[in-house]
């Protein structure tokens, strides 16, 4: 998934939740696979990523997130009203337990929404611990991986780590850094 609220303010994020039925998480994984192939076909597909539970310390067991993006909530909309999307979801259905969890934002709002608060900062504080999250994380991984990635295609490369930026944005960087920040992210906003 590219860093996609930089290059698209508009851009809407989808985090689901599912918990799969054991023994059924190798065929999950390769439907879920399918599915995400099938989104990146859609106009304004911004990327998508599979989270599996050995990939999270803390998870439970058999709890998985599929997270992907979309340029517009009118591309969003396309996909989730897809043919293709319903005929993925019905094959995935028999795997999983319970209700899957949806939970949506625009931008990059999900670093900044904390417990009971309201409404995300405004967008220049955003910008900017977006920013010094941002470039600390990229220039340590352009530091650690350059010469691997340099081999690499352009496309491949960018890709790379550009998804590599988000994931750690989201799970590490970005949490840390609202709670460090939180008194001056959200000075003068009612609770």
């Amino acid at each position: 998934m590219s860093s996609v609220s930089t290059i698209h303010p508009g851009a809407v994020t989808v985090l689901v939740t599912r918990r799969i039925k054991a023994g059924q998480e190798v065929a999950f994984e390769k439907l879920m696979g399918q599915l995400m192939a099938a989104a990146a076909a859609f106009s304004g597909h911004l990327g998508g990523q599979l989270v599996r539970p050995s990939d999270q310390p803390d998870s439970e067991p058999n709890l998985y997130h599929v997270v992907f993006a979309f340029d517009s909530e009118d591309h969003l909309q396309a996909w989730q009203n897809s043919p293709a999307r319903a005929l993925g979801l019905a094959a995935i259905e028999p795997l999983t337990e319970g209700q899957a969890q949806t939970h949506q934002v625009i931008g990059m709002a999900h670093w900044f929404m904390t417990g009971g608060q309201q409404k995300p900062p405004p967008r220049w504080k955003v910008a900017v611990v977006s920013w010094v999250g941002i470039f600390p994380t990229v220039l340590l991984l352009s530091l650690l991986l350059g010469e691997t990635l340099a081999a690499l295609p352009l496309i491949v490369r960018v890709m790379s780590l550009t998804l590599m930026v988000v994931f750690i944005m989201t799970w590490i960087v970005a949490p840390q850094l609202t709670r460090w920040l939180k008194p001056w992210l959200h000075a003068g906003h009612s609770h």
